[in-house]
């Protein structure tokens, strides 16, 4: 497997390995904070790998179409999985992400996994565009405020205002839907006539 391809496994290998973490304490009532002490420098680790999947294929010439679907692919795959844990918290004070919202980000990544699957079909890799570039970075962003806001309630440190930051962290969510279907709607009038030319 080529470098560039391994440091893309690491995301889908660590989006089960993180909901883990996640999850035992809600479980067991035990491990709070220190599940948060490892899960976060694996999880900003875990998205450095898109910067490093990259540069180490440009480096090393390792750009191919197979990279081109592993990569979004990957990223989705942790970011989905991430949300879920989001909505839930280890405390009283209820989710991040509703799921509703979770369920609209999971549409559209359906159906743009499914655009990238008949692409392939064409002999076209569709690679990501900066809309879907710009989505990915406030999904990372979003997902981390979450997770700041999930490590104050395990470690007892919520403060007054943790009602205001979670309307931020909803906020932040919603920027996310519209983001993805703004970028999707994109691909779409990219590729729409190849599906077109199909149906």
């Amino acid at each position: 497997m080529k470098l560039s391809n391994k440091f893309t496994l690491i995301r889908i290998i660590y989006a089960p390995f993180f909901m883990l973490l996640y999850f035992i304490p809600v479980w067991t009532g035990k491990f709070a904070a220190l599940s948060m002490y490892i899960s976060i420098p694996l999880l900003i680790f875990a998205e450095l790998t898109d910067y490093f999947d990259g540069k180490s294929a440009r480096k090393n010439n390792e750009v191919s179409d197979f990279g081109k679907m592993f990569d979004p692919f990957a990223d989705v795959f942790l970011h989905l999985s991430t949300f879920v844990c989001y909505m839930h918290s280890f405390g009283s004070y209820g989710g991040y992400i509703p799921a509703f919202l979770f369920i609209l980000l999971m549409w559209r990544e359906f159906s743009q996994n499914f655009l990238r699957m008949v692409a392939a079909k064409q002999g076209v890799a569709i690679a990501a565009r900066k809309g879907g570039k710009i989505k990915t970075v406030v999904y990372i962003a979003s997902g981390f405020f979450a997770l700041f806001l999930e490590l104050l309630v395990r470690i007892n440190a919520v403060p007054d205002c943790f009602g205001i930051l979670k309307t931020v962290s909803l906020c932040l969510f919603i920027l996310c839907v519209l983001l993805s279907y703004i970028s999707f709607f994109d691909y779409l009038k990219q590729f729409g006539k190849m599906l077109k030319d199909l149906m």
